[in-house]
């Protein structure tokens, strides 16, 4: 049987071996103050929200439409500790990272799950010393998320 990864034939009988791959890149504005946590073990997590608009031009129209989608980051480790003194609401910041889902059950029993993005790298791209400031740009606004929905997302 011939080695399909030295360059031969693959026999038709063999399964194809696929890789994994969970990689995320986001450019966006980060939509509200970051939030700096401690696991129970003492690891800082940092927590933010970032808006990514998605530009297109309506046929119709003729018209330029813009249209925000929004995602939980979370970064771990000195990097939060470190970018929590710098991110603002308003921050341009670029995120690379991965996706990762988790369900839970909250308190009030119901089952709830969120797809959020743990972050291996983020850079904040601002030159201002604090990005609300002049020059910031616009934050897209986020939708109203009742705060006890945003509580029972465990750490």
């Amino acid at each position: 049987m011939a080695d399909p990864e030295r360059g031969g034939q693959r026999n038709p009988g063999t399964p194809i071996r696929l890789g994994n791959l969970n990689v995320v890149i986001l450019l966006g504005r980060v939509t509200m103050d970051p939030d700096l946590r401690y696991t129970p073990s003492g690891a800082p997590v940092l927590g933010f929200r970032i808006a990514v608009d998605r530009v297109w031009r309506d046929k119709a129209t003729d018209e330029w439409k813009r249209e925000a989608s929004f995602f939980q980051v979370n970064l771990w480790g000195q990097s939060a500790e470190r970018l929590s003194k710098t991110m603002r609401k308003g921050s341009a910041v670029l995120v690379e990272g991965q996706l990762r889902s988790r369900s839970w059950e909250g308190k009030d029993g119901e089952k709830r799950s969120v797809v959020e993005i743990n972050a291996n790298r983020t850079q904040v791209l601002d030159k201002t010393e604090f990005a609300s400031g002049p020059g910031a740009g616009p934050v897209e606004e986020e939708p109203d998320i009742p705060k006890d929905q945003l509580d029972d997302i465990p750490f």
